[in-house]
């Protein structure tokens, strides 16, 4: 059965713009399978999202911007508001496709229409209760590695990117970049650590996500020659950077949940460099797109072995693996099962 005619409805985060101007992760993974679906022939798509926002689907909005964006909002606000839109008019939809965490769950035993939940990681153990009171829901995980044992997951679907947004260089460049939020998780004093040891030069692009580890652990290092911190990056100015960058620095001190930021350097070509924790190893294919390492020495080390990774190998990799069509051709196997299940239960 061709289920492209079905009404999908696709719940954004309001953070931020859909897509983001920069920063927005989850956002921009929402934003692409929207528009992936499109693409694929999918007629009748929704996305939820802020008034502001770009699709080529329809866009149904009850907040203007992102309130990391207006600082009148108020986050909770938004939220609630947000999410009880799409509830209420979810007789108007086949399926909702959240993704935007655990609050929508509490509404899924309310409405008569199923709703799929990307888990796009897990912020805290606390959150938990809530997947569990709602583990008979449909999920998918966007990593193997990423996963709660309580919980059944429908797939694993890997996020995808827009390549058309990156570009590959004609030659390496000769700088080493961090590119994330500036957080403990993302380990960005190990970058700094790195570079240092390399005698190389680092540039850090991110929002600032936690200011008493920038000021204590990251600022120091920076001065303006060697390690230089040029804040957010949207997608021109990325793909500008990624020509700079000899390799990616991906130190993270937690175990990754994907890492958007791996696999957009790989599209442009540029190596990664990753400590081996979460999907890392999922995402890096350890010595044809860069290197999974286990502390800063071997980060180091890995750095002497950059000439050994061939630009388009990189590119390749993402193609085979994190477009947006291999994504959301993944996508549509998990809404044809969601939609055999759910006509099995007429």
């Amino acid at each position: 059965m061709d289920y492209k005619s079905k009404r999908i409805a696709i719940l954004s985060p309001v953070a931020w713009r859909t897509p983001p101007r920069k920063y927005g992760a989850w956002e921009t993974v929402a934003g692409n399978i929207c528009e992936g679906l499109v693409a694929r022939g999918w007629n009748d798509v929704t996305i939820f999202a802020t008034k502001d926002s770009i699709t080529k689907a329809k866009l149904h909005a009850v907040i203007e911007k992102g309130y990391e964006e207006d600082e009148d909002a108020d986050r909770k606000v938004c939220e609630i508001l947000h999410i009880s839109e799409i509830m209420e008019m979810s007789d108007q939809f086949d399926l909702i496709h959240n993704n935007f965490d655990f609050i929508p769950l509490t509404f899924s035993r309310l409405i008569r229409t199923p709703i799929l939940t990307t888990i796009h990681g897990f912020s805290s153990p606390k959150i938990l209760p809530v997947y569990r009171k709602y583990k008979d829901g449909y999920y998918v995980s966007i990593s193997d590695s990423d996963r709660d044992p309580e919980l059944s997951y429908l797939a694993t679907v890997y996020n995808g990117i827009n390549l058309d947004e990156l570009t590959v260089g004609k030659s390496r460049g000769d700088k080493l970049v961090f590119l994330g939020r500036i957080d403990p998780d993302k380990g960005t004093h190990l970058a700094c650590e790195t570079a240092k040891k390399a005698g190389m030069e680092l540039i850090i692009a991110g929002i600032i996500q936690n200011r008493d580890y920038f000021d204590n652990l990251v600022k120091p290092h920076i001065d303006d020659k060697q390690i230089k911190f040029i804040g957010p990056v949207g997608p021109v100015e990325r793909d500008a950077l990624f020509k700079e960058a000899y390799a990616v620095l991906h130190l993270n001190e937690l175990p990754e949940r994907f890492g958007l930021v791996m696999a957009e350097a790989n599209g442009a070509g540029v190596p990664v460099i990753a400590y081996d924790r979460g999907s890392c190893r999922e995402v890096i294919a350890d010595g044809k797109s860069g290197f999974l390492v286990t502390n800063v020495n071997e980060a180091v080390q890995a750095i002497k072995k950059i000439d050994q990774i061939n630009p388009q190998t990189c590119r390749k990799h993402v193609e085979d693996n994190f477009s947006i069509d291999r994504m959301v051709s993944g996508y549509e196997k998990v809404y044809e099962e969601i939609f055999k299940r759910e006509d099995a239960k007429k």
